[in-house]
């Protein structure tokens, strides 16, 4: 199945956060992680000129920013074009 964004919207494949250990090798459990932040590879964008991303961006955006659903057993993320707080490089 296909997805194309409409207007100012960014479609987005959520990259798992690795899992993290301390200095002294403990694990940290999954409520110590940092929600704050999402990290994502964009798969298409919107037909809105003012988007500054383009497909395959890595992308940090807000995690109370968009709607998340899962399609063909990925985790993919529609965002606001202005919900995109960075581009990775």
């Amino acid at each position: 199945m296909k997805i194309r964004p409409l207007g100012n919207r960014v479609l987005a494949k959520s990259i798992k956060e690795e899992e993290r250990k301390t200095a002294g090798g403990i694990v940290l459990p999954e409520s110590a992680k940092s929600d704050k932040v999402v990290r994502a590879k964009v798969i298409a964008v919107g037909s809105d000129e003012k988007i500054e991303v383009k497909k395959g961006d890595e992308i940090i955006v807000s995690s109370f920013a968009g709607t998340e659903f899962k399609l063909d057993e990925e985790d993919l993320l529609l965002v606001k074009a202005t919900d995109i707080l960075a581009v990775i490089n």
